[in-house]
């Protein structure tokens, strides 16, 4: 997608290559960095894990393994959705003048055919929640803060991630218990063009909802700003996402367990959903599906797609702690990253890797296969990416969906 495209402004170190000699597939493109594509590579697979895997009450390590996988790889994709964003505008510094108008004008064309292409991708009718649009209009909400420093975009971040999940909420509520969203929806062209809420599905009711969504984006842009090259910067970026995986999903349990009554009102207004792993499973969000969940005591909760304050702490530890493992791995051991390049030629392309197992889920008819058939699907689809993925990096730096982006946005260079 959009994020998928990491072609940075700068010369990379040497450690966050693949050494053409240690492998046999084409050499990274100058400025790409390794370790960010196979953050995006299990971003990728997680994806997969999500919409065709097994789910996660099968219970032992596979069960833990898909229930890790829900909501959390599309977390790591929006955080390096954000990374790229700011690999796009300049990362060491950002670029100003012409240069810098014609960088937004690519994220801007970028921002559009995302959000058109998740609406096509809708209109295949499979079970997936797509979450193209979301990062397009995302994308246009996060653009504005390009320039700014690596603190100023964390402590941005941090005031999102408290603030706009309660407005949400609120907001949410008001949308389902007053007319006015019809009203909304009803004057919305978008919602028209599209046959859908518009607007405000991508803002408020969706299930990717922009409103609490542009902090992961925020947060990966912080962390492009840092010197990742540097041992202790990447060991920083690993405490700080402990850190807030603790403060999200420890901290929600500890509330979810003094707060007098707060998992019996949950459970009532879910209609008796299972409210005793809502700290850290998506079991509760997936019984309940995309309603509101209108009591406060939901605020407390951090199911992965709930949307809360704690959710988005805990889900954007994780990403950071996947983002930093990646990147160490990459450097410190040439055999793994040797092993890692299948998975890393699926990140490098993971706008087709993204779409191809979309489409594929409707040509070959997955959703209508039995349960006991998701593991050998997830598998085939993932052995299937790798595949193609080496095959397709072998000979070019781009994926066929990436070459056609960058074509779409070459009129920007006619900004002045």
């Amino acid at each position: 997608m959009t994020h998928a495209s990491t072609v940075a402004a700068e010369a990379p170190a040497p450690l966050d290559r693949v050494p053409a000699a240690r492998s046999p597939f084409r050499p990274a493109a100058a400025g790409r960095l390794i370790g960010v594509d196979l953050a995006r590579g299990l971003a990728i697979l997680g994806m997969f894990a999500a919409h065709v895997g097994p789910d996660p009450s099968v219970g032992g390590p596979l069960g833990w393994v898909m229930e890790l996988a829900r909501g959390r790889s599309s977390a790591l994709f929006a955080l390096l959705a954000g990374f790229s964003l700011v690999l796009l505008t300049g990362r060491s510094e950002p670029r100003t003048g012409r240069a810098g108008r014609q960088a937004v004008g690519r994220v801007l064309i970028r921002a559009g055919v995302l959000i058109v292409l998740g609406y096509l991708l809708t209109d295949l009718g499979t079970s997936i929640d797509v979450i193209l649009s979301y990062y397009g209009l995302a994308f246009l909400f996060v653009l504005p803060l390009y320039r700014l420093r690596a603190r100023t975009l964390a402590l941005i971040a941090a005031g999102t991630a408290l603030v706009l999940p309660q407005i949400l909420y609120v907001l949410r509520v008001a949308a389902d218990n007053g007319g006015w969203s019809d009203t909304v929806i009803a004057h919305d062209p978008l919602a028209r063009l599209t046959d859908s809420d518009g607007f405000l599905e991508l803002l408020i009711t969706g299930d990717y909802p922009v409103l609490t969504w542009v902090t992961f984006l925020i947060a990966g842009m912080a962390v492009a700003r840092l010197d990742l090259r540097r041992p202790a910067v990447r060991a920083k970026v690993a405490v700080c996402g402990a850190a807030l995986a603790v403060l999200g999903y420890g901290g929600s349990w500890l509330a979810l367990h003094l707060a007098t009554g707060a998992r019996a009102a949950i459970s009532a207004a879910t209609d008796g959903a299972p409210t005793a792993s809502a700290w850290w499973s998506d079991a509760l969000s997936q019984a309940y599906g995309d309603q509101v969940v209108d009591t406060p005591s939901w605020l407390l909760v951090a199911a992965p797609h709930s949307q809360t304050t704690f959710s988005i702490f805990g889900n954007t530890g994780i990403a950071l702690l996947a983002l930093a493992a990646c990147l160490a791995v990459v450097e410190r051991s040439a055999r793994v990253r040797w092993a890692a390049t299948p998975l890393i030629a699926v990140g490098s392309i993971s706008l087709t890797a993204y779409v191809g197992h979309i489409v594929a889920i409707r040509v070959l008819g997955v959703d209508d296969l039995p349960d006991s058939a998701d593991l050998p699907v997830l598998l085939a689809f993932s052995a299937a990416a790798m595949v193609l993925a080496l095959a397709w990096t072998r000979i070019f730096r781009r994926g066929p969906l990436e070459v056609l982006m960058h074509a779409v946005t070459t009129p920007a260079r006619l900004i002045s």
